[in-house]
């Protein structure tokens, strides 16, 4: 869980503008040669390996050897958009949170999770809750924004994919959901955005 202080002066969704989406990408990988677990424990060592670098590059705050922890930051180069931050909030066996600091784009937070189906196939999810951090980033968003958000997270799915199996089964899932009031209210914003469990089958 998020201890004390890793979520001390970040941008949550509350704080910016727009309505709050809940965004989620997620496919079954084909083959995959790690658990759960594994996954993740990869995810979090290579993070930056698996964003598209034409569209975003992820470098750490501040040099150190392991995989990501709570409390680490990144900063995050957006093309088009600047150069912005993200803290690590949360991590456990099978997921992996990142959170927005002031001046992102975005003001929420994103999980990165691995999980299995009711078959035994592996699945790994991302999906993020957030508001657009300014009415002008709202307005930005809207213009293209969204479409390179779509593809930086579809080509991070595909690229965990490939990297630990042989790419997806069927196709990669792409939705976006308006989060009404009383699951807004609801939601734990110092927590993941979703459980990943289901690692023992």
């Amino acid at each position: 869980m998020a201890g004390d202080g890793l979520c001390d002066g970040l941008l949550p969704a509350a704080e910016g503008t727009g309505p709050l989406l809940q965004r989620d990408y997620w496919a079954i990988i084909d083959r995959c040669g790690c658990s759960p677990a594994e996954v993740t424990e990869l995810v979090a060592s290579r993070f930056a390996e698996f964003a598209p670098r034409e569209l975003v590059v992820f470098e750490p705050e501040a040099e150190r050897e392991g995989p990501l922890e709570p409390g680490d930051e990144l900063r995050v180069r957006i093309r088009g958009a600047g150069s912005f931050r993200v803290r690590i909030i949360h991590r456990d066996r099978q997921s992996l949170t990142l959170a927005t600091l002031p001046g992102h784009p975005e003001a929420g937070r994103i999980t990165f999770g691995a999980y299995r189906n009711e078959r035994g196939d592996v699945i790994f999810h991302i999906r993020s809750r957030a508001r657009s951090g300014s009415r002008v980033k709202y307005l930005g968003f809207r213009t293209g924004g969204e479409a390179m958000q779509t593809n930086t997270w579809t080509d991070f799915v595909n690229a965990v994919a490939l990297t630990v199996g042989e790419g997806i089964i069927g196709f990669l899932h792409a939705e976006s959901t308006v989060m009404e009031e009383e699951h807004e209210s609801a939601d734990d914003v110092q927590g993941p955005t979703f459980l990943a469990r289901g690692d023992e089958t």
